[in-house]
């Protein structure tokens, strides 16, 4: 058994609560930008302090005048926007506790989490989200204020608590301590109910504190911005929103990932939060377009110099003379025009959700943007473990959040202790003893700690497949690898009580038509492309390149390409874009079976 601790860089107030945080901000910074918004014409608008603080109070107003009281629960459903922030910091201003609903749920899933939450109220984004609601609210008692962004429920509910006193206010503000709820995060649930993670007041405090203090160059106040197109749904995208009000650095809300390129060079952000998928996408989109434009072996040249180039950067005498000179050609040819995607300005990237792979980390390191892996889940909050800017070890999710302590169990389950952690599972005392072991929050996931304290993720425990042959396999090591290829979108490994691995692969839907069409095969119906020789000759690359990684008998010995891309509307992947494996292996037994005929 291994356990390894940082001391704490950060000390949570002894009372108070996260709207401390704009009052703040609007003391100490109140003409400083904190926040922008796009206008009508697509252009950034930014709020000061002051003015932030201004709008977060009148929208409590509102919410107090509707009747909520301290403790009520809020449903708030929409995709990331300006709104989504401002109404969070209201809802815990009427003393109340948000409640995110992921936009893309199914009205049985908003059914779940707004009765087993007993929420009184939610505020939706659109109409559509409005009839979701309205179609499931004779099933929650509990349900009595529905406001609907598009309809104008900001300004309906400033005007409505235009006569709340601000001592009334005040007294709602302050209502909750530190160790009060501060929000219930519904897990994304790959099995069973989504479990609501009661997440405290200290708990966000104690998180984004320490990864704030930790990695202070990269939240200089005044000076610094984050774009944020995650959900904010989603507990990584609320850590993020959260450290930036707390820091305060300038944060920027991106709705639409597929504007994503457009957003990064208007808004030009200090420092991206992303996740793996995102970083891949914009590797095999630049390599694509160098190969459509004939530069593809160019682009080649500086991806493996880039690569080296970060390597050396971890051996004792550096990066030779020769490298130095290939890598600066490369940076004035290929890397500045990489950078320039990104927005131009950024240095680092926090990465979160899944591995991003050490390969594409030393690609990234080696152009000038280094990406900052991390871990975590839900009931810590996001990151429990990341990569320091000034000591990153590439391959590895970094050293434990300050203040907390990691520690690998007898049978490889990585346990977390800590203030950021969970205060338990809403209405569900079982589910939180079982999750608990003599104060140590188990993961479920597997890992290893180095000598120096950086945390290697190897798997889930729940996912570890055990071969015909008795041979352990997990699968994450295998198939981030072979997802790692621009053609390949998912993969999933199977083989538990097989005779050997096998693994089902859907293809990215951006860039197969590309493929296709470099290889003259854009006339192709879509099963014959999916049959073709020459393109399974590219996947079993991928395959191979994935095998590489594992011995002999955790290898893919064969895979099928499935007919389309998992998604979370067809029921495959959680909206945190989690494979959920039982229910693909369900709905393709058919073809798991002819890996095996």
């Amino acid at each position: 058994m291994r356990e390894f601790s940082l001391p704490a860089l950060y000390e949570v107030p002894a009372d108070g609560n996260l709207t401390d945080l704009v009052r703040r901000n609007a003391v100490q910074h109140p003409d400083v930008p904190v926040i922008a918004r796009k206008d009508s014409g697509g252009s950034w608008r930014d709020l000061t302090a002051r003015e932030f603080l201004a709008e977060v109070r009148a929208a409590a107003k509102g919410l107090i005048a509707a009747g909520i009281r301290p403790g009520d629960r809020i449903g708030l459903m929409s995709r990331t926007r300006y709104e989504w922030t401002l109404l969070d910091f209201a809802v815990w201003s009427a003393g109340a506790v948000t409640v995110p609903v992921y936009e893309t749920s199914s009205p049985e899933q908003v059914q779940w989490i707004l009765d087993d939450s007993g929420a009184v109220g939610c505020i939706v984004e659109t109409g559509a989200h409005a009839a979701a609601v309205e179609s499931v609210r004779d099933r929650v008692p509990s349900l009595e204020h529905l406001w609907v962004l598009d309809d104008g429920a900001v300004q309906k509910l400033a005007d409505a608590g235009a006569q709340v006193a601000d001592a009334v206010l005040d007294e709602h503000s302050s209502a909750a301590n530190a160790d009060a709820p501060a929000t219930i995060v519904y897990t994304s649930g790959t099995t069973g109910r989504p479990k609501g993670c009661v997440l405290s007041h200290r708990a966000f405090f104690a998180d984004c504190g320490n990864v704030v203090e930790r990695l202070r160059p990269l939240f200089v106040p005044g000076q610094g911005s984050v774009l944020l197109f995650l959900p904010i749904a989603h507990v990584f995208g609320r850590m993020v929103q959260l450290a930036a009000v707390m820091a305060p650095i300038r944060l920027g809300l991106s709705p639409d990932i597929k504007h994503l390129t457009d957003d990064l060079a208007g808004f030009r952000p200090t420092l991206i939060l992303g996740v793996p998928r995102v970083f891949e996408k914009v590797y095999n989109a630049a390599r694509a377009k160098a190969q459509s434009e004939g530069k593809g072996k160019v682009f080649d040249r500086a991806a493996e110099t880039a690569i080296a180039y970060s390597r050396a950067l971890d051996a004792p005498s550096g990066p030779s003379l020769g490298l130095r000179l290939r890598h600066r050609l490369f940076d004035k040819l290929v890397y500045g025009k990489l950078r320039a995607v990104l927005g131009g300005r950024a240095t680092h990237a926090i990465s979160g959700g899944a591995p991003l792979g050490e390969r594409l980390g030393h690609f990234y390191r080696g152009i000038g943007f280094t990406v900052l892996e991390g871990y975590g889940l839900t009931e810590s909050c996001a990151p429990t473990a990341f990569n320091p800017y000034d000591r990153p070890k590439i391959g590895t999710v970094g050293q434990p959040l300050p203040g907390s302590a990691v520690r690998i169990a007898d049978d490889g389950e990585v346990l977390l202790r800590g203030e950021h952690l969970f205060s338990g599972y809403w209405n569900n005392e079982a589910a939180t003893a079982e999750a608990m072991a003599d104060g140590w929050f188990r993961t479920g996931d597997i890992g290893t700690l180095d000598e120096d304290g950086y945390l290697t993720i190897t798997g889930r425990k729940k996912e570890i497949l055990v071969t015909a042959g008795g041979k352990n396999v997990a699968p994450a090591v295998i198939e981030d690898r072979i997802r790692a290829h621009a053609l390949v979108a998912e993969c999933m490994v199977v083989g538990d009580g097989r005779p050997f691995v096998g693994a089902l692969i859907t293809l990215d839907e951006e860039f197969l038509p590309r493929w296709a069409e470099e290889h003259g095969k854009a006339g192709l119906p879509r099963e014959a492309l999916l049959a073709d020789p020459e393109l399974l000759a590219a996947v079993q690359r991928a395959v191979d390149d994935g095998n590489a990684a594992v011995s002999r008998a955790e290898s893919v010995r064969r895979f099928r390409i499935l007919p389309h891309q998992f998604t979370e509307e067809s029921g495959h992947l959680t909206p945190s874009l989690k494979l959920k494996r039982a229910v693909v292996a369900r709905d393709f037994a058919q073809e798991i079976e002819a890996l095996y005929a």
